[in-house]
């Protein structure tokens, strides 16, 4: 499946990307010329409340790795990928990728695991990225890491990768159905979740403990902490009002500000989220019909329950002034979820194995990301906040990222894929340098059919390492059978 929209690397000059945004009818705003040294925007120091400084505004984004140990341990793949977060120049580093909290929240059997038996490893790799990011940019006194502690939900796979093991906290009449959940499956108790809550406290003291400036409480693309954002119809203390369904989140944040004094803390947020999109069998992808008896969509966050594919920002605004009433300062904001609306969380020009060719120009996807993230920093100026979906933009990525920063539409620039093909790239923007357009993500999706596929996650398409590995061969030969 391939998309028959005109891909971003042909729109080579500045006036055919302005006409082909104008011809898709959106906003989004780039600037032309390119500031280089000092004045650069994105060179710009951020400071937070508490004094730290974050010396520059590109971020490298959580990822979830398939390359861990089974006991939960990094290896010679995930040092390499964080020493090249290390390398990449950006000076916020959030999470390095999902670790999760116990073994029945990993979504999948070679995920992170942070626990007593961890630590020293994951010590290690935090150190490897900031001894990779000294060597390559001299200190490291303005660069900040956290690390993403989550619990997948509904989608761990502990045991096997082809195996769903979930953790549910409500029944989603739609996801259900998709994942072959039956109608009795049970729910997580009230007690179970209390145990979870004190689960992310104690691995928030470990992160603490082994050298991380801050954690982030992970509440984005379906996983567990999301799903608890639009359990209306959950009976008891964690469903129903706006206070129960955000429950979880206050009682893990009072628990590390309680134990973990001076540890920062951030939420990575699906701001909004749409219903399952499906393939309709003539090539292309619309969103699963599904209503109540009133008509609507109550089964997402930041959505209008009317009109499920349009966003609804007053819950997002009420979210987003929990936060600084708990004095969280930094707020990462993604959208959708990989497995059922992968279009909305990462535009890309090509769909991954499990996906569905994009029903709109990628273009569109990363527009609707970055004006509503334009729109939630308009409404919390205070908020240190960083966006997503940049990567599809590829060339221009550069001229957008800087007029956003520049304009006050967001604090940071939020990369993902990008830094698995092209680490560099931060750096040799801030340095004004010309692109490597060999290296540059085109969104061929193969970082995650492989993972999949139960291959290690990696870009086999751009990356010399993986290039060669032989789950290379594998891959080539997996994308074949699909297209047979």
């Amino acid at each position: 499946m391939t998309s028959s929209y005109p891909r971003v690397a042909r729109l080579r000059d500045a006036e055919t990307f302005r006409q082909h945004i104008q011809d898709l009818g959106i906003e989004l705003p780039f600037d032309e010329d390119l500031i280089s040294g000092e004045g650069n925007p994105l060179a710009q120091p951020y400071v937070l409340p508490d004094g730290s400084v974050i010396g520059n505004r590109f971020c490298t984004l959580p990822m979830e790795g398939w390359d861990g140990t089974l006991d939960g341990k990094p290896t010679e793949q995930t040092i390499r990928r964080w020493k090249n977060f290390g390398r990449s120049g950006a000076k916020l580093i959030w999470g390095g990728e999902a670790v999760a909290v116990r073994h029945d929240g990993r979504a999948n059997p070679n995920q992170l695991l942070i626990d007593s038996q961890t630590l020293k490893e994951l010590e290690s790799l935090r150190l490897s990225l900031v001894e990779e990011h000294i060597a390559k940019h001299g200190s490291a006194d303005d660069l900040y890491v956290g690390l993403q502690l989550t619990h997948s939900g509904r989608f761990s796979r502990p045991n096997e990768k082809s195996r769903l093991e979930p953790k549910i906290v409500y029944h989603h009449p739609v996801v259900d159905g998709l994942f072959n959940l039956p109608e009795d499956y049970p729910l997580m108790t009230d007690g179970e979740i209390e145990d979870l809550i004190a689960d992310y406290v104690r691995a928030a003291e470990q992160s603490q403990r082994i050298g991380f400036d801050f954690v982030d409480i992970k509440h984005c693309h379906g996983y567990l902490g999301h799903e608890f954002l639009s359990a209306r119809w959950r009976p008891g203390p964690y469903g129903g009002s706006f206070e129960n369904r955000t429950r979880f989140l206050r009682e893990i944040v009072a628990g590390i500000q309680r134990d973990c004094p001076g540890l920062a803390i951030g939420v990575r947020l699906s701001a909004f989220d749409f219903p399952p999109f499906r393939d309709d069998g003539q090539g292309m992808a619309h969103p699963m019909d599904w209503r109540d008896e009133s008509g609507e969509y109550p089964y997402t966050f930041g959505s209008d329950p009317e009109d499920p594919v349009s966003i609804q920002f007053d819950e997002i605004f009420t979210f987003l002034d929990l936060l600084e009433a708990l004095d969280v300062p930094l707020v990462n904001l993604s959208a959708g979820s990989p497995y059922y609306n992968p279009h909305v969380t990462r535009p890309a020009y090509f769909p991954p194995s499990d996906g569905y060719s994009p029903p709109e120009d990628p273009l569109v996807g990363v527009a609707r990301q970055i004006n509503a993230v334009s729109e939630l920093k308009s409404h919390s100026p205070n908020l240190a906040m960083v966006g997503s979906a940049y990567s599809y933009l590829q060339d221009w990525l550069p001229h957008v990222a800087q007029y956003v920063v520049r304009n006050k539409m967001v604090d940071f620039v939020g990369l993902g894929r990008m830094v698995l093909s092209y680490p560099e790239l931060p750096a040799d923007v801030l340095a004004g340098k010309t692109l490597d357009r060999k290296r540059i993500c085109r969104t061929f999706s193969d970082c995650t059919t492989a993972p999949r596929k139960g291959l290690i996650s990696g870009c086999y398409p751009l990356d010399a390492y993986y290039k060669e590995r032989p789950e290379a061969e594998q891959l080539k030969q997996i994308k074949a059978e699909l297209k047979s």
